[in-house]
């Protein structure tokens, strides 16, 4: 494993995570399941390779009561049956989000039309919001080489 090229920029630069954490705490003051940010941002963090993301996410959701069966799905929603038509949508829309440059319409209307069946506005808004924090962290620890911690114990 490639060691870390610095210090993870969010303990070097302390009011970039100020606004990280507002970004975080509004995303997940409107409404929106935590097992749906939950899986969304795990799905982004799979794509983009985020190690320490993908580890924490994990952890997390599991923490929080998520179940194995849907945890290890979570890369191949489309053919297992665990999750909702909300949630369905949630990920295709982290995905479509995620992946910008994989298609000439990045985000086509029926992804955005399948998500605005299951949000309003403002969780739209909201899940928005998280897909591209998400990718914020997962751009900084692959571009920095993060590592997922050794010691979880």
């Amino acid at each position: 494993m490639p060691e870390p090229r610095i210090t993870n920029p969010a303990a070097l630069l302390p009011e970039a995570v100020k606004a990280i954490n507002l970004l975080y705490k509004e995303t997940h003051s409107v409404g929106l399941p935590a097992s749906t940010l939950e899986l969304v941002h795990l799905r982004a963090s799979q794509i983009n390779g985020c190690g320490p993301c993908v580890d924490a996410g994990a952890r997390a959701a599991k923490k929080n009561g998520e179940t194995d069966d849907r945890l290890f799905a979570v890369a191949v929603w489309r053919e297992t049956p665990y999750f909702t038509d909300a949630e369905r949508a949630a990920l295709a829309l982290s995905e479509a989000a995620t992946r910008l440059a994989d298609q000439a319409d990045a985000v086509p209307d029926e992804i955005w039309a399948e998500a605005a069946k299951h949000f309003d506005e403002r969780e739209l808004s909201a899940l928005v919001l998280w897909i591209a924090t998400t990718n914020l962290f997962n751009r900084i620890n692959v571009t920095t080489r993060q590592q997922a911690p050794q010691n979880w114990g």
